[in-house]
Order: structure tokens, then sequence, then C-alpha cells
């Protein structure tokens, strides 16, 4: 029999978010893998800290943070056969994934390369959307509100459009892209709609109203704009 692979949401960043589910598997695996930045350390490694086994290997996949995803997608590709190793010896092994695994989460990568093979199972965790709207203590959406999820890394047209539409956004990925972000939100008169939190759910989070909001934004920040 081989192990199972398991994707485990982690959660935004306090480690009381992580669910009972995900905290056993995590405890139970004898590979535990994550990614972290090259030359840095994983975020998602940090929140799980409590729960990894001291006899667990550990896995770490370095990837670079950086615009062009061929070389983040060359560092999966060297990770994908070094888990199937283990799985095919019949180890199960725990894939560390901050936020929720399948809401823009770095284990897809590792499902589109494994998930064929090897039994998989998909742990849920809290998402970085969730713990902004805790943050803002505003709802994401109520009744027939229509909530849309934005890269902030669209094009600057593709933003504004998808923006007119009107209802509730959330614009994630926001990091250098903050300056593009405030310009179009003031041009559609949507920045006293819109709050801008960054680190969520960490006590040296922040959340304010976008207008309060600093001039340069770190990798872990959002936008969330109202529903009129």
């Amino acid at each position: 029999m081989t192990g199972t692979l398991y994707g485990i949401g982690v959660g935004p960043g306090d480690p009381e978010l992580i669910t009972l589910k995900a905290a056993r598997l995590i405890a139970a695996c004898p590979i535990v893998a994550y990614p972290a930045p090259v030359g840095g350390t994983s975020f998602a490694r940090q929140i799980a800290d409590n729960h990894i086994s001291s006899s667990a290997e550990e896995i770490v996949i370095p990837v670079p943070m950086q615009p062009d995803p061929a070389p983040a997608q060359a560092a999966y590709d060297h990770a994908a056969p070094v888990i199937a190793g283990h799985l095919e010896a019949g180890r199960d092994v725990a894939v560390l994934c901050e936020g929720d695994p399948f809401f823009y989460g770095s284990f897809i990568y590792l499902h589109d390369r494994l998930a064929a093979d090897f039994p998989c199972e998909v742990v849920p965790g809290v998402s970085s959307l969730m713990a902004c709207s805790a943050a803002m203590n505003t709802p994401l959406a109520r009744r027939n509100d229509i909530l849309t999820v934005l890269p902030a890394t669209l094009d600057e047209p593709e933003l504004t459009q998808r923006l007119q539409n009107g209802g509730a956004a959330a614009i994630i990925k926001l990091g250098r892209h903050l300056p593009k972000v405030r310009r179009i939100l003031d041009q559609l008169g949507l920045t006293k709609r819109a709050g801008y939190i960054e680190r969520a759910s960490l006590d040296e989070g922040t959340a304010l109203p976008l207008a309060e909001a600093p001039a340069t934004a770190p990798y872990f920040s959002m936008i969330l704009v109202q529903a009129q």
C-alpha cells in the first residue's frame, strides 16, 4: 500500500485557527513538507510548529518569490518525485499550506503532479479572505450580494472593468500592486467603501480604511470593498 498525500490548510497565521483535523494529521504524519521562500523561513511551518512531531522528517520546498512563475514551477517539479518516493514506500505525507489548500494555495501545484498516482486528501483551512473580513469586523456579503475575488496582479484595464461590475470585492496578492489598486479605486469612487488589511489574525496585523493605509504593502495584505 502507498502512503496518502494530505494537503493541509493551516489557516491565515494565528495557530489557534488550525482545525482539529489538521492538527491531528500533522502530528501523525511521518513526513511533513512545506514551501519556503528561497533563503527564508516557511510561514506555514511556523503556524503548524506545535503540531509537528519531533520524529517527523521535514521536506523544505524552496520557492523563488518572483513574478515569473517558471522558477516556482521548477521547485515543485523537483519536490514532487521526492514526495512520491515517500508515498511509494508507504509513508503518509502532510503538505502544509497557508490558508486553504485549494484557494490560491501552494498545494495545488503538488496536487497537479501527484494526485493522479496516489491517494490524496485535502483538509480545508481558514482562508485569508475570512480572516481579513473578521479583522475588519465587516461582513463579506449578505443576501443577494455578489462577491468577486480579484488578484491585484491583473492588468489595470481588466481590474478596472471587473470592479466596475459592482458588488463586493476582495483584492488579493496586493504587495507591490497597491499603488495601482488605490488608483483604480479612487477613479471609480470606491475608496470610501474599501478596507485595507495586512497580516490578518496575527498580533502585528493591521485593519483600517483604505484611505488611511500605508504607501506600501507586504505580500500578506488584502483590500476588501463592501457592496453598496
